[in-house]
C-alpha cells in the first residue's frame, strides 16, 4: 500500500494559487516522459485535423447547427438529430482530448528539472492555438461553413501542428545557441523548400473550398472558381516541393552533410512520393471521400516533414537552464527565517 502524504492548509493554498508550481515541486519526470508527453500532443493535433476532414466529408459540418451548443438547449445532440450530429459532436469532444495532451505536455515541461523556460512556453503557446481555433470552429459553424472560414481554420490547425513539431524537437536537445550543421546555401535552399510546402497546404485549402464536398448535404456557399484548375496549380506546388527535395537529398550527399539532415529529406521524400499517389488518383476518380481523407493526413504529414528538414539543420547543446521563479516552498523558508 502507498502512503500518500497529506496535504496541509498551507498545502491546499499554494496548489490553488499556483498549480504547475505546486506540481512541479513534488515531481520530476524522466525526460523521455517529456518527450512521450510532447509527442502526444502532436499525434493528438494530426488526430483532430483528420477527424475534422472526416464531419466535412461526411457532409456532417452542421451536424450540431450552433455553437457551443450542440442545439438550442443542448450541449449533446439529442434523439431527434441524425448520424451526422454524433460525427460533429465527436468532434468537438476531441477537442477536450486535444486541451488534455497538451496540458500533459505543459506539466511536464513544467516539471523537468532544469527548468525551460523556453519549452513550458512552447506547450503554452499550443494551448492558445487551440483555445483561438475552437472559438473559429464555432465561428465556421455559425457562419454555415463560409469555405474561407473553413480555410482559415484549418490554416490554424496548421500552424498548431509547427509549434508542437518544434516542441517535440525542443525536448530532444539542450537550449544552447543553435550551431548550424550545414552551409548557407543549403539552409536557403530549405527556406525556399518551407516557403512552397506552405503555398502547397494553401492551394489544398482552395481547392477544398472550391471542391465536391462542401462539408454539409444543404445549401453550403462555396468558392466560386474552377476547382480542377486550382488543383492543377496545387499539383505544380507539389512537383516545386518533390523537386526542391530530391535536389536537396543530392546536394547534401555531394557535400557529406551530417546524416541527420539526410535522414529527415530521405523520409519527406517518401511522405511525398506517397501523397503524390494519393493526389493523383482522387484527382482522376473525383475525390472519393476515402482517399480525400488519407490526402488531408498525408498533408500533416508533408508538413511535418518539411519542418523537421528545417529543425534538423542544426542543433542545441545543453546548457546550465534558468531556475524558475521561486516557489511556495521557498516562499515560505524565507519568511519564517525573517521572522
Amino acid at each position: 500500500m502507498v502512503l500518500v502524504p497529506k496535504l496541509t492548509p498551507t498545502d491546499v493554498v499554494a496548489a490553488l494559487r499556483n498549480p504547475l508550481a505546486f506540481i512541479a515541486d513534488r515531481w520530476t519526470p524522466d525526460p523521455r516522459t517529456v518527450r512521450r508527453a510532447a509527442l502526444t500532443a502532436l499525434v493528438m493535433s494530426v488526430v483532430i485535423v483528420v477527424t475534422g476532414g472526416a464531419v466535412r466529408l461526411t457532409g456532417s459540418g452542421l451536424g450540431c447547427p450552433t455553437w457551443p451548443e450542440c442545439t438550442d438547449g443542448s450541449l449533446a445532440p439529442t434523439t431527434a438529430l441524425s448520424y451526422h450530429s454524433a460525427i460533429e459532436f465527436t468532434n468537438r469532444m476531441l477537442t477536450y482530448v486535444l486541451c488534455a495532451a497538451v496540458g500533459w505536455a505543459i506539466i511536464a515541461a513544467r516539471s523537468e528539472k532544469p527548468y525551460r523556460r523556453s519549452l513550458t512556453r512552447l506547450g503554452w503557446a499550443q494551448f492558445w492555438i487551440v483555445m483561438g481555433n475552437a472559438i473559429l470552429g464555432g465561428i465556421v459553424v455559425l457562419v454555415g461553413l463560409n469555405p474561407y472560414t473553413v480555410a482559415a481554420h484549418f490554416l490554424l490547425a496548421t500552424v498548431l501542428l509547427t509549434v508542437a513539431v518544434v516542441m517535440w524537437q525542443r525536448t530532444r536537445e539542450g537550449d544552447g545557441e543553435p550551431r548550424p550543421l550545414v552551409g548557407r546555401a543549403v539552409q536557403q535552399l530549405v527556406w525556399a523548400l518551407v516557403v512552397v510546402a506552405g503555398l502547397l497546404i494553401t492551394a489544398g485549402t482552395v481547392v477544398t473550398g472550391a471542391g465536391p464536398h462542401p462539408g454539409d448535404s444543404g445549401e453550403v456557399k462555396r468558392i466560386h472558381i474552377s476547382w480542377s484548375g486550382v488543383a492543377e496549380l496545387h499539383a505544380v506546388f507539389a512537383w516545386i516541393v518533390v523537386s526542391l527535395t530530391f535536389a536537396l537529398w543530392f546536394f547534401l550527399k555531394g557535400v557529406n552533410a551530417p546524416r541527420g539532415p539526410r535522414d529527415r529529406v530521405r523520409d519527406l521524400f517518401l511522405v511525398l512520393l506517397g501523397q503524390g499517389v494519393i493526389g493523383y488518383v482522387q484527382y482522376f476518380t473525383h475525390l472519393p471521400t476515402v482517399l480525400v481523407g488519407l490526402h488531408m493526413f498525408g498533408s500533416c504529414l508533408v508538413w511535418i516533414g518539411v519542418l523537421r528538414v528545417l529543425l534538423s539543420l542544426r542543433e542545441r547543446a545543453e546548457v546550465t537552464a534558468e531556475l524558475p521563479a521561486q516557489s511556495y516552498d521557498a516562499v515560505g523558508a524565507s519568511a519564517a527565517r525573517a521572522e
